[in-house]
């Protein structure tokens, strides 16, 4: 009894793993110290919206990286995704604005996106590297302008809301749920499936695993997500306007999971942590005066602060910060070179 006890905890049961409470316990270690900040007084304005910008991040990170770091698929479509889920979630709760309509944005608006991205995927992810990077941008890209030419969606103009009908602890644990959630279909027999496509296609196959169904049941995982991280964005700012989602914030979204590692949830968050806390800084910090002889607007400059920065983590660290360990591997290896030492 003893022995099966322990195999159970070693090894995990569904959701019951090691490696999934010790990233619930960061997480919610995380979620402790931000509140603990809030009720001193030291987070408020700029620096909520930046917590709201980490979390949406996050969510849409961590779906892109199950597209292209586990699967191998090269999308740039994540801003079409996240567009759908935004206006979906954006009319329910522009309409009803209640805690109930703000839930069911969620779930239609991820919904809907999940649909699209099977609609979209089935015929598309066929293609391989460069072609399936250029059709998913024009899918993102046909999504933006038919959002900006319906009346419903409001046109170039966007829709006005409220704002912040979700809050702090809703994003927190919508965020939490989707690490979670892609964590464990990594681990799974499908997940695994989805990691032997990235490795070699080929073999894959010759193996019995259908490389469409598993690359499309990844991209309807992560184009549902990706609509969930949409549906926050406008159930927390005030305006959702086709610009938003145009290639730049496609970009945006790749560079994160670059930057963390491709293949790594746990580089997916620390990327978007690190990222968003330093565009929100540059975005609402002062300009800096240079010796009296000019200045530099941060605001101006983040795009160029971007690349710079992806050149360097491509110099010196071309697999991202985490590559494709996670946080538990750290730890691993951590206890292999103490055991070597010793």
């Amino acid at each position: 009894m003893a022995s099966e006890r322990k195999s159970i905890f070693s090894r995990g049961v569904g959701v019951l793993t090691v490696k999934n409470g010790i990233i619930l316990v960061l997480l919610l270690a995380a979620f402790g110290i931000v509140q603990i900040l809030r009720w001193l007084g030291w987070i408020y304005g700029p620096i909520d919206d930046a917590l709201a910008w980490i979390c949406i991040y996050v969510v849409l990170a961590v779906s892109l990286n199950l597209i292209t770091g586990f699967t191998g698929q090269f999308s740039l479509g994540h801003a079409g995704f996240m567009a759908i889920g935004a206006y979906t979630a954006a009319i329910i709760v522009g309409r009803y604005q209640t805690f109930p309509s703000v839930l069911v944005g969620l779930a239609a608006g991820g919904i809907l996106a999940m649909i699209v991205g099977i609609l979209i995927g089935v015929p598309t992810l066929r293609l391989k590297g460069d072609y399936l990077a250029i059709a998913t941008l024009g899918m993102a890209e046909i999504i933006r302008v038919i959002a900006m030419n319906l009346t419903i969606t409001g046109g170039a103009s966007g829709l006005f809301s409220n704002g912040h009908m979700v809050t702090w602890p809703m994003l927190f644990l919508v965020m939490v749920i989707t690490v979670v959630v892609i964590s464990n279909f990594i681990r799974s027999a499908r997940g695994r499936a989805c990691i032997a496509i990235r490795e070699d296609e080929i073999a894959a196959e010759s193996m019995g695993i259908n490389s469409t169904k598993y690359k499309v049941m990844a991209f309807a995982i992560g184009a549902f997500f990706g609509g969930v991280g949409g549906a926050l964005y406008s159930s927390y700012f005030y305006v959702t306007k086709p610009v938003t989602f145009s290639f730049m914030m496609s970009v945006n979204i790749l560079v994160i999971v670059v930057f963390g590692g491709l293949g790594s949830i746990s580089g997916s968050v620390i990327s978007a942590v690190v990222i968003s806390a330093i565009t929100q800084y540059l975005i609402s910090a002062n300009a800096l005066n240079v010796f009296g002889l000019f200045s530099i607007e941060f605001s101006r400059v983040n795009q160029i602060i971007y690349a710079l920065l992806l050149v360097a983590i491509m110099l010196f660290r071309p697999k991202g910060l985490m590559g494709t360990m996670e946080i538990g591997d750290l730890f691993k290896r951590i206890g292999r070179r103490k055991e070597r030492v010793q």
